[in-house]
């Protein structure tokens, strides 16, 4: 109110004083004025607040100057005393990424790519929210948001605009065109760092819903992988007004009991089946061996000062997410060719260096107080598709119970944990694919 107050005592003295002096008002009028200038400045604040404003970057090239300085001051450990990746990221695969990032890696390139696309800001819940947003040429597309990961940023998406915004040119049919939504999630990149706690999945994918709501979209879908598939699960568990349908490629479909099993280290269920019980036991090596840095961030996230203060630690610490993404990885900086460039893994973990948002990002997984794979109860249609690396195998079974209005399921050949990012072309024949049936309804 102190804030309305002001703005409309400015605007009073600087056009209505100014009225009066030049004309008679009569007690009545003076009145009527003030309180219409009093709804101009609420409508005001209120627009300015809902306000969606076009965005673009540069870094300073001091900014770029100091990450490389850094990067070539790293210190590094002692060599890993196992020939494989058991004890985390090899020597080599760090040493290789510190010699590309200091002397031959261009964040400018990435700082192009993102400026060439519709980029935004908007507040929602006192907080900036970044997104890209990209509307195809082609008539009735479907409007989709879609949703990154840790460690990710909206980089993990870039690859999938062209192909689904203008299918025309890649293969596709103008009649499977969307637009695109993509939202930095709050702590990561260029949008606003919570300052407050609450800003956990289920209070994005209500945020989610009103961006797309200020977007003019009555009817869309939502996409998700990693935090992005918990974030849109809740988007389907909350059914906001026009959403149709969600995709996922990482889904909540593993029964109460199998999970606390897994989680445990007990053996398998014998009344598993075998693709079932293929899937247990990926999901079991996932909670004993695979998501060390989940615990860790999920406790005592504020710690983790060294990779805030570490580029090469940042990047690490990235590479860690899981064995089969670091074992990809690990490859494009041994030379080899692995659906993934130098480039883009760099890219990502450039942007939290930039933006210093590793800790707030981080701090996502204090917030949760969700399963991550368990089912959740969802209620309105769901795609799925189950790429082979990813940190577990979908059994066709289990999506099966778990969402009862499954729209599609596809079992993939090839495909990972960052499937956007490293697969795009099969990613997004996958999207078309899953919400064929919706344009025809």
């Amino acid at each position: 109110m102190k804030k309305t107050t002001g703005i409309n005592r400015r605007h009073f003295c600087g056009t209505a004083a100014a009225t009066l002096a030049a004309s008679a008002f009569t007690l009545p009028s003076l009145l009527f004025s003030k309180r219409t200038l009093a709804m101009n400045a609420v409508a005001q604040t209120a627009s300015a607040a809902t306000a969606v404003r076009p965005f673009q970057m540069s870094f300073p090239q001091a900014d770029l100057a100091e990450l490389r300085r850094r990067v070539k001051a790293t210190i590094f450990p002692d060599r890993e005393t196992v020939a494989d990746a058991t004890q985390g990221v090899q020597l080599a695969t760090v040493q290789n990424l510190a010699q590309y990032w200091a002397n031959e890696y261009d964040w400018r390139k990435c700082e192009a790519k993102l400026n060439s696309l519709p980029q935004f800001l908007t507040e929602i819940d006192g907080l900036d929210i970044h997104f890209i947003h990209v509307r195809s040429k082609h008539k009735n597309a479907l409007p989709m948001i879609v949703t990154h990961g840790w460690p990710g940023s909206v980089i993990e998406q870039l690859k999938i605009v062209g192909p689904l915004t203008d299918p025309t040119k890649y293969g596709g049919r103008a009649e499977d065109a969307f637009d695109l939504v993509i939202p930095s999630m709050p702590g990561y990149g260029f949008s606003g760092k919570p300052t407050t706690t609450g800003w956990d999945p289920v209070h994005i994918a209500r945020a989610w819903a009103v961006l797309m709501k200020r977007l003019g979209y009555t009817k869309y879908v939502a996409q998700g992988g990693d935090w992005g598939a918990l974030v849109t699960e809740q988007m389907a568990l909350q059914a906001p007004p026009g959403l149709l349908a969600i995709h996922t490629n990482m889904p909540g479909v593993i029964p109460s009991d199998i999970d606390k099993a897994a989680f445990s280290g007990a053996p398998a269920p014998s009344s598993l089946s075998a693709e079932e019980k293929a899937a247990y036991e990926r999901l079991q090596f996932v909670y004993t061996k695979g998501i060390a840095y989940g615990f860790q961030m999920g406790l005592r996230p504020q710690t983790l000062y060294g990779i805030a203060d570490s580029p090469v630690g940042l990047a690490a610490y990235f590479l860690d997410h899981d064995a089969r993404s670091y074992a990809l990885i690990s490859r494009v900086f041994a030379g080899e060719s692995a659906g993934l460039t130098r480039d883009d893994i760099l890219d990502n973990v450039t942007i939290t260096w930039l933006t210093n948002t590793a800790i707030s990002g981080a701090r996502l997984y204090w917030e949760n107080k969700l399963g991550y794979f368990n089912v959740k109860g969802i209620s309105i249609p769901v795609a799925v598709s189950s790429f082979p690396d990813e940190l577990y195998p979908v059994p066709r079974s289990w999506a099966e119970k778990a969402f009862p209005k499954l729209i599609h399921f596809n079992q993939l050949d090839k495909g990972g944990h960052f499937a956007a990012w490293e697969q795009p072309e099969l990613f997004s024949e996958e999207l078309r694919a899953s919400f064929k049936t919706l344009r025809k309804a």
